[in-house]
């Protein structure tokens, strides 16, 4: 089997561990199989793919698209390193507001699986890094909604402080002020 899925304490997020085989040319893997995600509980029509780079203390997020535009993410890192969050957004479900939090990298060869109904942001740990992400939904401006990185309400232990966020994603509501899915 070319990856091992371990599910992470907030349902539906699972964290997934590419198979490596190098050899004296290199490396080679495969970062998505339907048929492995499929029997792994992770049934979904990937139908964009987005490329972001970022600087060390860049921190992106917490960005979500409201249904019918609700994205589920598969992310991976093809360069450097990212401490990548998920946030329940949904209101009915056991974890609502709750979030979890892995390490993706270049070394690692990781991935993470984020379902629709979740805020997603990470921040980059490494000098740059170049994240990699397929979505089950293409972009909507009029869908996109977000919520505080910092916000006090989800108290996220982001692993560094001192960060660079946009404009825009400092103007995001707080969590009492944000929209989330029923």
């Amino acid at each position: 089997m070319p990856f091992t899925f371990r599910p992470l304490e907030l349902d539906g997020v699972i964290a997934v561990q590419a198979q490596v085989f190098p050899d004296e040319r290199g490396f080679f893997l495969e970062s998505y199989k339907k048929s492995e995600f499929h029997a792994n509980g992770i049934v979904a029509e990937l139908v964009q793919d987005n490329h972001s780079r970022s600087r060390r203390g860049v921190l992106r997020g917490l960005h979500y698209q409201l249904s019918p535009h609700a994205q589920g993410k598969l992310v991976s890192v093809v360069s450097g390193t990212i401490w990548d969050v998920a946030v329940d957004v949904r209101q009915s479900s056991s974890s609502f507001g709750q979030w979890t939090a892995v390490e993706l990298s270049e070394a690692k060869k990781n991935a993470l699986w984020i379902p629709a109904g979740f805020a997603h942001g990470f921040v980059c740990l490494s000098e740059t890094a170049d994240v990699y992400y397929k979505t089950t939904a293409e972009y909507c401006g009029s869908a996109e909604r977000g919520v505080r990185w910092d916000d006090s309400t989800l108290a996220i232990d982001w692993p560094i402080t001192d960060v660079s966020v946009c404009e825009r994603d400092q103007n995001l509501p707080t969590w009492d002020a944000a929209d989330f899915f029923p």
